[in-house]
């Protein structure tokens, strides 16, 4: 197991605020989500002062397969109805 592997899913819990001087308890937020994973920035929960940023990379088998909308996937019941026809 290499050492990256063993961090990957690392997650503050505090951070130096240098605003505070001291450690303070962080806010996770998602700021993006991009074609290689999901952008998050931690946020100091005193004064909200933005203290840094983590990637979460999404697995390659999850980017290739694209989630159809809730009712517009296959076996789908749900259908519009057309025009002028009444239901």
């Amino acid at each position: 197991m290499t050492r990256d592997h063993q961090f990957a899913g690392l997650r503050a819990s505090e951070l130096y605020c240098p605003r505070c001087r001291t450690a303070r308890p962080v806010r996770e937020r998602l700021l993006l989500v991009l074609p290689r994973g999901e952008l998050h920035e931690y946020r100091c929960a005193v004064c909200g002062e933005s203290l840094g940023t983590r990637t979460v990379t999404v697995p390659v088998s999850l980017q290739t397969a694209p989630v159809p909308p809730p009712g517009m996937g296959p076996g789908s019941r749900r259908r519009r109805p057309s025009p002028g026809r009444l239901q």
